[in-house]
């Protein structure tokens, strides 16, 4: 099997586990990442987000514009900077981002369950350098 349909296979079964399960308690695609960054980074503009979670800018607007709605952030200026907004998680983004913070702990143990210690941070150094591969400005 090729290493593009390995990676595809793994991410795409990952990814369905989580996000049927934050889909169990009312959060979208794109809303999980959005609060587990902001949970180290509370206070990012939006492009900082969107860069950062590798969402297009014009659809982290629009989860913002959700989340907000949801009462999971509030955006404001700070001052010095009245042009750009500023992304706040509220107390219920912050559990939210608690119960997210459990869904990916538990999802990533039922990954790795059969693996060592050793395994699993020889896996997450070979992930770390493909993503490098693949994202070098160099190439």
């Amino acid at each position: 099997m090729s290493i593009h349909y390995s990676l595809m296979k793994a991410h795409t079964a990952l990814n369905k586990k989580i996000l049927s399960q934050a889909y169990e308690i009312g959060l979208s695609p794109g809303q999980p990442k959005i609060l587990e960054y902001l949970v180290l980074h509370n206070g990012s503009d939006q492009k900082t987000i969107a860069s950062s979670c590798e969402i297009e800018p014009a659809t982290v607007g629009s989860i913002l514009g959700r989340m907000e709605n949801m009462g999971l952030i509030e955006r404001k200026q700070c001052k010095g900077n009245r042009r750009s907004l500023f992304v706040y998680l509220t107390d219920k983004g912050r559990a939210a981002a608690m119960q997210m913070e459990n869904i990916f702990i538990s999802s990533d143990k039922q990954a790795v369950k059969n693996l060592t210690e050793k395994e699993i941070e020889e896996l997450n150094r070979i992930l770390a350098r493909l993503y490098s591969n693949l994202t070098d400005k160099n190439l």
